[in-house]
Parts: structure tokens; C-alpha cells; sequence
């Protein structure tokens, strides 16, 4: 399988995972917190797959940063969390600086 698929697999998983701990209610509703178990595993073993094929740091930088941005928005979206000029800067500089680590990495 390809390593970046999977990755973009891992990063939809983890993301799924963190909306399923929102919605668990502190782990009190048990099929949310069964479902973002089941996702952070797959998570958690996709990434170790992927690190095969890939440089550790680009991976888990690229997995951390994009799970981070797409949680924030999705908080906006899905349960009205704030967004203003300094969370946007903040997913800004993250997708920025996943960019640039990618950059340095294909330069060596």
C-alpha cells in the first residue's frame, strides 16, 4: 500500500477518534469511546507501518500537524468552538511548517 494513502488513512482515523472522545462525554457513553479506541489503534499501527516507508520525522510531523488543524476546524464545525485570529494563525503556521519539513526533507 502506498505509504502516503496511508498515512492520509491514519491522520481521517485519528481525527475520527478525537470527535468520538468529544461525544464519549468523558468515556461515559461506551460506543464513541469504543469507536475511538478502535481508531486510535488503527492510528497508532498505521503510523508504525508508515514510518517503514517514510523518515520518522515527516511522518509523525505531518500526521501530528495534520490531525491538530483538522481537530481545531473540526471544532468549529461540529461543536461551535471559537475561531478566531489566533487559532487561524496558529493552523496557518502548523500547515506551514508541515510544508517545510516536507520541503527539507525531499532537499535532504
Amino acid at each position: 500500500m502506498n505509504p502516503w494513502f496511508l498515512l492520509s488513512l491514519t491522520i481521517v482515523s485519528e481525527v475520527v477518534g478525537i470527535y468520538c472522545q468529544k461525544l464519549s462525554n468523558g468515556y461515559e457513553r461506551i460506543t464513541p469511546t469504543i469507536i475511538m479506541a478502535a481508531c486510535y489503534l488503527f492510528a497508532a499501527w498505521g503510523v508504525g507501518i508508515v514510518m517503514k516507508h517514510l523518515d520518522m520525522g515527516i511522518t509523525y510531523a505531518i500526521w501530528a500537524g495534520a490531525g491538530t488543524a483538522l481537530a481545531a476546524i473540526m471544532g468549529v464545525f461540529f461543536f461551535s468552538e471559537s475561531f478566531g485570529a489566533m487559532k487561524i494563525a496558529g493552523v496557518v503556521l502548523i500547515v506551514v511548517g508541515v510544508v517545510l519539513l516536507n520541503g527539507a526533507a525531499k532537499i535532504g
